[in-house]
């Protein structure tokens, strides 16, 4: 499909300007909800949203009417913290974190060294994210610069808006995993050269975690984010008690963990450090004062018996925090599976996730987070036409349970706890679709 072609979809339209806030009510002017919308898309682009009734005179004579009535709109989702090359060890039992990484992620990504595996994983993982709806993520490939290369190559294929990076850590892996510390940081940088800022594809300096780098590495790696504040960083932060203790014994110079990164200069508004469990609310500070992000996993963190993520001690502090299916360590990309989980946290630290906030954190939420609200997160003239077209009649539960909703708010919250794939009717990522529902899925 022609991404240049102009074509107009109806069905109810749903974006946020905002965050919602907490409450029951979303906070004034944060959201706007079109009954019998019009979305008009013209060279990968939002031209024009209105009502059916408003925009429809003056639409051009003969364009092409994609008929959704009874569906709705939203934008695209946004996952801020994902391993492509792990999408074939989920659902591996029985291991928490450290062991895990031994047993099933490290052997796995292994096999990233060839690069026709690469090329075949990046084509299955980018397959799944479209068929769950998700049009934007921030991943991790491995630490062969190969795994980058096919990835974004695929990305730029179907003209994706996509964050990646090679993996950097130099100690505490199988050799075939491990790069030296230059030898890492000239591959980040050949990588860089050749990707970041190509088309719509951005590029993220990616530290492991601060147990598989030295010192050294940490601190190259902050010299490339020094030079060239328009990348990004992604890494892990206070998972799981096990690691917060590896951390300390590394790293003794360091008063905590955080400040291992901090030392580097990895802490900045473009940083995500995904998980953030075990942190007391003066890290959480920290964070805040620098504008990075954490990633919410909730399913990851559930699977793998991390911990409850503190959602509401983030937000106190004033911490953006993005949300994200981890996939390896996580049971299902979906981002309404993400959402999902998230409550099921929530209501186990007495802090429920709304399906405002929900909503807004998949799309505009996750999009600031990560610097990208000026393109994506919104349904806007002038936005990428980056959205999923939902289907709340998706399933007959779906459809008796819908059917019964008395307000927005209800049927949104009815969406994020039973949705799945088959939800997302399409997905349309750059003005094209990328995604049907009842399409055979391309190999």
């Amino acid at each position: 499909m022609n991404p240049d072609t102009a074509r107009v979809l109806r069905a109810d339209l749903l974006s946020f300007d905002t965050d919602p806030g907490e409450g029951d009510t979303p906070a004034a002017g944060s959201v706007r909800h079109v009954e019998d919308g019009a979305l008009w898309i013209e060279n990968g682009r939002i031209r024009a949203l209105d009502t059916w009734a408003r925009l429809a005179p003056e639409l051009p004579e003969g364009i092409e009417i994609v008929d959704h009535r009874g569906k709705l709109i939203v934008p695209g989702f946004i996952d801020s913290h994902v391993h492509y090359v792990q999408l074939e060890i989920m659902a591996s039992w029985g291991r928490q974190l450290l062991d895990w990484l031994n047993d099933y992620t490290f052997p796995e990504e292994c096999r990233f060294a060839v690069h026709e595996h690469a090329r075949a994983q990046s084509a299955a993982f980018l397959n799944e994210m479209l068929r769950v709806g998700t049009t934007t993520a921030q991943v991790f490939c491995s630490s062969h610069p190969g795994s980058v290369d096919a990835f974004f190559t695929a990305c730029r294929e179907r003209g994706l808006r996509m964050l990646a990076g090679k993996v950097l850590m130099d100690r505490h892996a199988p050799e075939a995993l491990c790069d030296d510390t230059r030898g890492g940081i000239r591959d980040s940088e050949r990588l860089v050269a050749d990707w970041h800022g190509r088309d719509r594809l951005g590029y993220s300096l990616t530290p492991r975690f601060a147990p598989t780098s030295t010192r050294a590495q940490l601190d190259a790696t902050g010299g490339l984010l020094r030079n060239d504040p328009s990348l990004w960083l992604q890494t892990h932060l206070a998972e799981n008690t096990g690691e917060l203790d590896w951390v300390a014994e590394l790293f003794p110079e360091s008063r905590d963990y955080l400040e291992v990164y901090e030392q580097s200069g990895l802490v900045g508004p473009r940083s995500t450090f995904a998980h953030g469990i075990h942190l007391d609310q003066e890290m959480r500070g920290r964070l805040a004062a620098r504008g990075a992000n954490l990633a919410f996993c909730p399913s990851s963190n559930l699977f793998l018996g991390s911990g409850l993520f503190d959602r509401l001690a983030a937000r106190e502090a004033g911490l953006a925090i993005s949300y994200a299916s981890d996939v390896g360590g996580g049971t299902d990309l979906s981002g309404l599976a993400t959402l999902k989980a998230a409550y099921q946290v929530g209501q186990l630290r007495g802090q429920p996730l709304t399906a405002w906030q929900g909503f807004y954190g998949l799309t505009l939420g996750n999009a600031r987070a990560l610097s990208l609200d000026e393109r994506i997160g919104r349904l806007a003239p002038g936005m990428e036409a980056d959205f999923v077209v939902l289907d709340p009649a998706a399933t007959p539960l779906m459809a008796r349970r819908t059917a019964r909703s008395q307000s927005l708010a209800e049927t949104l919250f009815a969406l994020m706890m039973l949705g799945d794939d088959r939800t997302v009717a399409e997905t349309w990522s750059g003005g094209r679709r990328q995604h049907r529902r009842d399409a055979p899925t391309p190999t």
